[in-house]
């Protein structure tokens, strides 16, 4: 706009001289050897006005003629230096989308048009290296050390080249040389700081931390967790050399990321040694508050040396209440009452961590209480086994890893802050782990338990001197005793009544044993005079009757016809052989109870254990 106006004065000025000469007409008169001509003003101008614009042509004509070979050499130049380019961003393209043939072919095709054009060097070196040829790739990113301009991108490549190889001292020298050519390159420094934590020169990567910080490669927020991890390292380094510097580290950490559990329990742990007792639990309150862990809970129980169980229960009874309705609370305080023997609070704490969190640790801790409390070694089994099919208890995870101790950098990718207090992957898969849940499938399984168990005592030994066989959901096939026992056993599966009911006619006896439960394992009874028990424990589960009454349909044998009644096989002290084996609910099948036989009878070699 402002040009247009500009354009406008002009040409109004010359319009307004135009006009100032035109209204003042006069003579022009040159008299020169002789000579006088003599014209108007105006034909003077115009003339004079011709003539400078015939000698402006012919000045750039003569110019044009003298720098026409330049002006060729100059298009020609350029159509090369299009076509190169055109080259370089087809070359660029295609190793975009990974075709590295046609990169390496547009790269050399733009390295003979360009030259010494710095994109072609990085194209033909990304596209060997795109297409394999390492060797070729380092070659001509060790070239490019040689120009200043293309150093950086050099280390870059080599930086890449020996992480590809595992070569970590080598990636470690590249990444320095580049973070000291260019302070506050986001990949040199990130990958310099990564280095030194795996290595744990603490010192030199808080250094690195902070020099990323100042290039603002990092917020506030991760440079104080950073900082704290790496502190809480050192610490954790110089524990045993120097507790008083390692204090310091730990107090420091600690400030800077409250929630930190590992610089919380090694300062709370060095403030201990001190005697400073108000300290340690200051700090462990300060984060149980805001990440509550088993590891504070025992560094708060134990702050004073010598204490008794009463003293640390009632410390942990003060943590806990920091945090209510919380399971690595109500596991604490339940550890602590069973130290202090105050069995009352232990069950009723594993209680409510059970209903908060049912993880291993909660039934295990149940179990050593039945085991501490009354000794009953049913019970003890029966909380193992919930145990087992528990959901695992957090521990300190990162990328998959799952390690018992906390660590500042990852096993994996040596990422800093890695390790987090949470599941494991495997233990995602959740069971019903409740009392109702494991009864119901006892009962179930009871029937096929109780008929896999020999009835017998020669049978008994015959299978405490046997060899280990591994019990497994599938029919067993049938077996049949010598010649000269007088009952014969057919075994067949729980599904098949008919076969049942076909062999136990044709067979003088017949004792039905169906698959045992995977879930259970069988050993044999010391008594008979369990039978009563059981039948009075099956008619008071009335879910695990249907079950019950199937499996005692299959179990029993076929009743022969009226005309060939046979008497009931008996043993020598007269008891009845076709009566399905039976035991006791009171206790596990292989478990005597508290009030075994151990003192009544001889011990006897023990019998084989199956897990599933």
């Amino acid at each position: 706009m402002i040009r247009l106006l500009i354009f406008i004065a002009l040409v109004f000025a010359a319009a307004l001289g135009m006009a100032w000469i035109a209204d003042r007409p006069g003579l022009v008169t040159l008299d020169w050897q002789g000579y006088r001509i003599e014209t108007g003003l105006m034909t003077a101008a115009v003339a004079l006005a011709a003539l400078l614009a015939i000698g402006i042509f012919l000045w750039n004509l003569a110019l044009f003629l003298m720098r026409s070979p330049g002006l060729v050499g100059r298009f020609f130049r350029r159509r090369r230096r299009d076509r190169g380019y055109d080259a370089l961003s087809k070359g660029m393209l295609a190793l975009g989308v990974g075709d590295a043939t046609s990169a390496s072919r547009y790269g050399g095709e733009a390295a003979k048009l360009l030259g010494h054009e710095p994109a072609t060097s990085l194209l033909l070196a990304q596209s060997a290296q795109l297409a394999g040829r390492h060797e070729e790739a380092r070659g001509r990113f060790e070239a490019m050390l040689e120009d200043p301009q293309l150093k950086p991108v050099g280390l870059h490549g080599l930086y890449v080249e020996a992480e590809r190889v595992g070569e970590p001292v080598a990636a470690r020298h590249y990444a320095e040389e580049a973070a000291k050519l260019v302070p506050g390159l986001a990949w040199a420094g990130r990958a310099v700081l990564g280095y030194q934590a795996v290595a744990g020169d603490w010192a030199d990567a808080i250094r690195s931390l902070e020099r990323n910080y100042a290039a603002k490669l990092i917020d506030k927020k991760t440079f104080r967790r950073h900082k704290a991890v790496l502190l809480t390292a050192q610490a954790l380094e110089l524990e045993d050399r120097d507790p008083d510097q390692a204090k310091g580290l730990a107090s420091e950490a600690h400030g800077l990321a409250p929630d930190l559990v590992p610089a919380a329990v090694v300062a709370a742990r060095l403030a201990t040694r001190r005697g400073d007792i108000r300290k340690a639990l200051k700090v462990v309150e300060t984060t149980w508050k805001l990440s509550p862990h088993p590891d504070l809970a025992d560094a708060y129980a134990h702050a004073r040396t010598g204490d008794s169980a009463l003293d640390r229960l009632k410390r942990v009874k003060a943590l806990a209440a920091l945090r209510a309705h919380n399971a690595e609370g109500a596991l604490a305080l339940a550890r602590a009452a069973l130290e202090a023997s105050d069995y009352t609070l232990a069950r009723a704490q594993l209680k409510a961590a059970m209903t908060l969190e049912p993880t291993r640790r909660a039934f295990l801790l149940m179990a050593e209480l039945e085991e501490t409390q009354h000794g009953d070694r049913g019970r003890v089994r029966e909380w193992l086994a919930r145990a087992v099919r528990a959901p695992a208890d957090p521990a300190w995870v990162a990328d998959g890893v799952v390690s018992e101790a906390w660590a500042p950098v990852s096993p994996v990718d040596g990422r800093l802050d890695a390790f987090v207090w949470t599941s494991p992957p495997a233990a995602l898969d959740h069971q019903d782990t409740s009392l109702e849940a494991l009864d119901e499938a006892m009962f179930e399984a009871l029937p096929a338990v109780a008929a896999s168990i020999p009835a017998r005592p020669d049978e008994i030994d015959a299978l405490n001197d046997g060899p280990v066989m591994e019990m497994t959901p599938a029919a067993p096939a049938a077996e049949t005793r010598p010649a000269d026992t007088p009952a014969t056993v057919a075994k067949v599966e729980e599904t098949a009544p008919e076969k049942v009911a076909e062999k136990a006619a044709e067979k003088p006896v017949a004792e039905v044993k169906p698959a045992p439960a995977p879930a259970l394992a069988a050993k044999p009874v010391e008594t008979a005079a369990a039978g009563k028990d059981l039948a009075e424990k099956s008619e008071a589960k009335p879910a695990a009757a249907p079950a019950a009454a199937a499996a005692a349909a299959a179990a029993a044998p076929a009743a022969p016809a009226k005309g060939d009644a046979k008497p009931e096989p008996k043993d020598d002290k007269g008891k009845d052989l076709s009566r399905p084996i039976e035991f006791p609910l009171k206790h596990m099948p292989d478990d005597p109870g508290p009030d075994g036989g151990d003192d009544e009878e001889p011990p006897k070699n023990p019998g084989y254990r199956f897990f599933n």
